[in-house]
């Protein structure tokens, strides 16, 4: 290796230790680390930058659009309560949480699932108590797991999967002669990577849901009902026509909101207290509840009740600009010692009092006959413009906002999770068999984005806000990073030594070294690199040691997938390492044991389901197969193969060449590397377009 890559080295090397300090944000030390290779020429600018625009950070970002349409309409707690339930332990929730999205991977793009599942998943952990940081990490991994039990259950398998079938179809006389294999065909090709992948993901999911709540540390608390919290007395109305009406009051999901107590029922003039979970709700109730202004907000947010108080209906603001704020009264306001109802509140600052907190006393009585008294914290629902026109003003001490306390679009749940649906079909179904051509993910991704803007789903402005900068910055930053250890050289060097000390161990030893050397390359440089990276090598190895090329493409599929011990490795886990508030750390903890699951169980079953010498006889001499010299020829010029704007899940049936799946760079079809272009990317039947 030369200069440049052991200046990547080193970069890549300040990079892991910063990330493992914990003393420098993510988004910093990479976007620090590519400004280091930057200065250095390691890598060309257009190239560093290039991953800010690449395909999966633009998917990325739609997505967030869509999770906030979701959220906004309220379709969030629709699902969660219909898919999650409400398990009793933690690693009840981890299982009902790790299966189903684990299933869905196997078939869909799992950045998709995790960006929709996050404000699902950040919703349920608070009204069970529980840590998000206990249930973020395994979120990302269930996705990793489930896809690797199919070749469309990420991107990266099926690119390999194009790679090995052009090169069986370019070396078909030989592989047969020497080891009975013949071209895959598309049940193979769509299964086989599950002889690995679905035992690995059972046993995975296994001690996700065992231990995972044992390993992980609490970086974010669990939603609390400490006395501390200020708390309010609230009264919200059962509306005509309201869904909750005939079910209990457990099953309305009115018993577990964390930190909030439903204290008496008025219903008729007649006040119940004490009221049983299976008391049946019924129209025009009134409900009593004293709580945490969260869980307050939450409950304001339930589809079929609303404030008790008919000043809330009267404020003169569309739903869509309405919010909820607290302000806390001053000795100067004219609304001390005056009745709410005297003070004409709602007339004098078009805002309505939903609660009243005093001091840790509960302030009893109708909203409108309690007399204010300087100190009082109130609970509005208002206009937005209310924060700007009274932050100022001497009527009150202080005024906020409140998080999240926009009004939900109920009525728009139902179409948000059809938008949702839609966007699931687009990138689950082969398009060009009903559009003439493939729609591309990142224009599936945009299309069900702009349909939640336009629809009125989320606003314009609530969009701009949903998009998590910091995660698009990391991801982006990551794949410049790549791109620069592929063309100083670097990753290359990393694995022709490690691969010519373990080689001549034999076709398990072999096999490990191959699951060793592309982890750990996946966690620096991302696991689309590292495979395509590893593939050349991977084909050389085997023709070299003689051995069927099979179990070692299967054990790179599953290397390349089981990317659990750095937050860089893998796109899911860039999105959760925020949100989970993990150190670098926390994913060594609980996934280095999972990658020892997972490259114990590949090196055992990957040579049993694809054996080393199908037919029990050594290759040819004769054999013209690709050796370790292509690899040194290949490694003197770096060629980075992009990600193709093709359908983020795509049909099985790819038994043609890499058109769609992996351009080949014109350095490639020029001849700069003839024996690699031979090994892999020769054309076939006169096609001379590779």
């Amino acid at each position: 290796m030369d200069f440049a890559a052991w200046y990547t080295l080193g970069v890549v090397g300040l990079l892991v230790a910063a990330l493992m300090s914990g003393r420098m944000a993510a988004d910093t030390a990479m976007l620090g680390a590519l400004t280091l290779l930057m200065i250095a020429g390691v890598v060309d600018i257009t190239s560093a930058v290039s991953g800010f625009g690449h395909p999966s950070v633009l998917m990325l970002a739609a997505l967030f659009v869509v999770a906030a349409g979701l959220s906004e309409t309220g379709a969030t707690i629709v699902l969660s309560r219909r898919m999650l339930g409400r398990p009793q332990s933690l690693r009840g929730a981890l299982f009902r949480l790790t299966v189903p999205v684990s299933c869905m991977s196997a078939f869909m793009n799992n950045t998709a699932i995790v960006a929709i599942y996050l404000p699902i998943v950040d919703d349920w952990a608070r009204k069970l108590r529980i840590s998000p940081s206990k249930l973020f990490m395994p979120l990302s991994f269930a996705a990793i797991l489930g896809g690797g039990c199919t070749i469309i259950g990420t991107s990266t398998n099926l690119a390999i999967n194009g790679l090995y079938v052009e090169y069986v179809q370019n070396h078909a006389a030989e592989l047969k002669a020497a080891f009975g294999v013949v071209e895959p065909s598309l049940g193979k090709q769509f299964w086989w990577v599950g002889a690995a992948g679905v035992p690995i993901a059972v046993l995975g999911l296994a001690f996700i849901t065992l231990f995972a709540g044992r390993i992980l540390p609490e970086r974010r608390t669990a939603a609390s009902n400490e006395v501390e919290n200020r708390r309010y007395t609230v009264e919200v109305m059962v509306e005509p026509g309201s869904p909750l009406i005939g079910k209990g009051i457990e099953e309305a999901g009115l018993r577990h909101l964390p930190g909030l107590f439903l204290t008496e029922i008025e219903r008729e003039g007649t006040v119940r207290q004490a009221v049983g979970p299976e008391e049946l709700l019924e129209s025009d109730d009134r409900l009593v509840f004293v709580g945490v202004i969260e869980s307050v907000v939450d409950l304001l947010k339930i589809r079929g009740l609303t404030p008790a108080t008919d000043q809330a209906r009267k404020i003169e603001a569309h739903r869509t600009q309405r919010t909820i704020v607290e302000a806390v009264v001053s000795h100067n306001s004219p609304l001390v010692r005056r009745t709410v109802r005297q003070s004409q509140f709602r007339t004098r600052y078009n805002a309505a009092i939903i609660a009243v907190h005093r001091g840790g006393q509960r302030v009893t009585g109708k909203i409108g006959d309690i007399v204010l008294q300087p100190g009082d914290t109130l609970l509005l629902t208002t206009h937005q413009g209310f924060l700007e026109a009274y932050r100022n003003s001497d009527h009150f001490y202080l005024v906020s906002g409140v998080d999240g306390a926009r009004e939900v679009r109920h009525e728009r749940a139902w179409l948000s999770i059809g938008i949702m649906a839609g966007l699931v079909v687009l990138l689950t179904i082969p398009t060009e068999k009903l559009f003439g051509h493939a729609i591309p993910p990142v224009a599936a991704g945009f299309a069900a984005a702009m349909g939640m803007v336009v629809t009125r789903c989320v606003t314009g402005t609530i969009a701009r806000k949903s998009v998590n900068w910091q995660v698009l910055l990391i991801i982006g930053a990551a794949i410049g990073i790549g791109r620069a250890m592929d063309q100083s050289g670097a990753a290359n060097g990393i694995a022709s030594v490690i691969f010519s000390v373990v080689g001549p161990m034999g076709g398990y030893a072999a096999i490990a070294g191959l699951f060793i050397v592309t982890n750990v390359m996946s966690q620096l440089i991302t696991n689309k690199g590292a495979a395509i990276l590893m593939f050349p090598i991977t084909i050389a190895v085997a023709a070299d040691m003689e051995l069927s090329p099979e179990p070692f493409i299967v054990t790179l599929m599953v290397a390349s997938a089981c990317s659990f011990i750095t937050p860089v490795g893998f796109v899911t886990n860039l999105m959760v390492a925020g949100p989970g508030g993990y150190r670098f750390s926390d994913f060594l903890r609980l996934g280095l044991p999972l990658t020892l699951i997972a490259g114990t169980l590949c090196v055992v079953l990957a040579p049993l389901a694809f054996p080393f010498n199908p037919n029990n006889t050594g290759a040819s001499q004769e054999t013209h197969l690709p050796s370790r010299s292509h690899l040194r020829e290949a490694s003197a010029s770096s060629i980075w193969f992009d990600e193709p704007a093709s359908p983020m899940v795509r049909s099985p049936s790819i038994g043609g060449g890499l058109g769609g799946v992996i351009p080949v760079p014109v350095e490639v079809r020029s001849g700069v590397h003839p024996d690699l272009t031979r090994c892999i990317f020769a054309p076939r039947n006169g096609d001379n377009s590779a």
